[in-house]
């Protein structure tokens, strides 16, 4: 799930794809039972082109300038993401089927059109979500295009879905943004749902790669991640990973995300909890700070 500020870009438009229609047109006249075949037909060409990286569920986009990456950048958020952390803030990028299907040539296109700018601010293109390596052979499909563009690109991941990656996507890949959510296996699992162990893999096989930078992204949140042997855990962890992480990133915990979590029914834990306090942020810091890193 990224955990990059709110998205305050434009969303995606024009994103309807013709599968339906297509099938639905030959269709017409033909009765009830040429309507589901049909139908039947409809869905294995989707199954596919998402299988083939063709067509992906894409919850929006936007234009941002030193955010997800250097640089301008078209930072795509894609849906679905195996995480369900308490202090998400775009809870509406968990599921899959919230997306929109969008071909990967549509975003490519959009990339093309804002290259210019992306290389005269050493910018890219970032893939996001939600957690973009859910959708692996999207991702990868998107990565070759933007590299055979000569644009820079980066994915922000939680690296949960590690496995996913494969070296051939790494080789496409100039940037990861890694969320490392906690150092201690039991917070990590209080916090996600999830184990921690596929994201410490992840990280490891990321310093193994050596050509692929690494930031890592800590989201503060008081009474959750704040304790200090967590973050001592989570610094040595990325100090161990050597020099492919240039930029470790605390981002202190907010409250913009809670009324997403009402609109769509869902329980939001996090409710009372305040924002960290400047004297704590400093504190956190320090610690990253200890160990030779190089933090914002």
């Amino acid at each position: 799930m990224s955990t990059s500020t709110t998205q305050v870009g434009a969303p995606v438009v024009e994103l309807g794809l013709p599968l339906v229609g297509g099938a639905l047109g030959r269709a017409q006249g033909a009765g009830t039972e040429g309507l589901e075949v049909a139908e039947t037909d409809d869905r294995s060409a989707k199954l596919a082109a998402v299988r083939a990286g063709e067509v992906g569920s894409v919850h929006s986009w936007e234009l941002v300038t030193a955010v997800d990456g250097p640089g301008t950048r078209m930072t795509v958020f894609l849906s679905g993401c195996p995480l369900r952390c308490l202090y998400c803030h775009n809870p509406d990028t968990m599921e899959m089927r919230r997306g929109t299907d969008v071909t990967s040539d549509e975003i490519l296109s959009k990339v093309k059109r804002y290259r210019g700018v992306m290389k005269a601010t050493g910018g890219g293109l970032t893939i996001s979500g939600g957690e973009p390596l859910m959708q692996p052979a999207y991702v990868r499909r998107l990565l070759r295009g933007a590299k055979a563009m000569d644009v820079h690109t980066a994915i922000d991941t939680s690296g949960n879905l590690g496995a996913h990656c494969t070296d051939e996507m790494l080789d496409d890949i100039d940037l990861v943004l890694l969320d490392v959510k906690s150092g201690d296996p039991e917070t990590y699992k209080k916090v996600t749902g999830r184990d921690l162990e596929p994201t410490l893999q992840f990280g490891r096989r990321l310093a193994a790669h050596g050509d692929t930078e690494v930031w890592v992204r800590f989201v503060l949140v008081p009474g959750l991640t704040d304790a200090e042997d967590n973050v001592d855990a989570v610094a040595e962890y990325v100090a161990s990973l050597g020099e492919c992480v240039t930029r470790v990133e605390v981002l202190p915990f907010h409250q913009m995300g809670q009324d997403k979590w009402a609109e769509l029914g869902m329980r939001y834990e996090l409710a009372d909890t305040k924002p960290p306090s400047p004297e704590l942020v400093e504190r956190v810091r320090g610690q990253f700070r200890a160990r030779g890193l190089r933090v914002f």
